[in-house]
């Protein structure tokens, strides 16, 4: 059979913690770029799919195409890798060296490749600076994501901010949850069923993901909206990486190996 059950699911989990604890920092950069770039056109599929149709529920369906491609692809995201290597750092497979050592090289792929792409859709889109952005219609809508993703929670301050932590802990949830998901079955298919139903929730509900996020403010900036790199940063990124990083180790790692993990010892 295909199903793969919730005990193996967690030795599969901490099996390729492990594996992903022990890469190479030439790995980590390349595939957490690849990774960066691969959100980076998820999401502009997605808000093109929702200004041609005025449907966000088009854009959820069809935004999973990049997680698909980054799980499949055996590639680095940060904010899977939330809720894998705690769990094996509390089971004794590796340091809490390599945890830092890990999440630091593949943010840091995963913030090049997100900007990169962004650079690239932005020579494309405008034709070299060429064509006014703001009459692109995707345009419009990724320069309002991008000030509502920061100015959005400053006029609320400090409970802007813990807004944006929170949904950062709703959306690593989910997607920390798909990326576990495609450990349920043996088979591609199967995998990319999984996986899809808790991709598509995040972003239908629009919570915070710090590596989508690394493109679209960033694009946002480079489209003209009026956001500065500190408010990225402040506003929004550091939080929801925080955001990110708690609801996929406490509520999708930790949850799933204290519920599971015994019955496989």
């Amino acid at each position: 059979m295909s199903y793969v059950k919730p005990e193996e699911v967690v030795e599969n989990m901490l099996s390729a913690a492990t594996v992903k604890a022990g890469l190479s920092i030439k790995d980590l950069l390349i595939r957490g770029a690849l990774s960066g770039a691969f959100l980076g056109y998820a999401t502009t599929l997605a808000i093109t799919a929702i200004t041609q149709t005025g449907l966000g529920i088009v854009g959820a369906l069809i935004f999973p195409v990049g997680f698909v491609m980054i799980i499949l692809l055996g590639l680095e995201l940060a904010t899977g890798n939330f809720a894998l290597l705690p769990i094996a750092f509390k089971d004794n497979r590796i340091s809490f060296a390599q945890l830092a050592y890990n999440w630091t090289w593949v943010l840091f792929g995963n913030l090049v490749g997100s900007i990169f792409y962004a650079i690239l859709y932005y020579i494309v889109i405008t034709k070299m600076g060429h064509i006014d952005p703001e009459t692109i219609l995707a345009v419009k809508k990724i320069i309002a994501i991008a000030e509502g993703k920061t100015l959005g929670y400053a006029k609320y301050g400090f409970d802007g901010t813990l807004a944006a932590f929170t949904s950062a802990i709703l959306c690593n949830w989910m997607v920390t949850l798909g990326a576990v998901m495609a450990f349920t079955s043996s088979t591609t298919i199967g995998k990319i069923a999984a996986m899809w139903l808790p991709i598509m929730t995040f972003f239908a509900l629009g919570f915070e993901h710090a590596i989508v996020n690394m493109f679209v403010i960033p694009a946002g900036i480079m489209f003209g909206a009026d956001v500065t790199v500190f408010e990225w940063l402040m506003l929004n990124e550091i939080p929801v990486i925080l955001g990110n990083i708690a609801g996929g180790m406490i509520f999708t790692g930790f949850a799933l190996y204290f519920t599971a993990k015994k019955s496989v010892e």
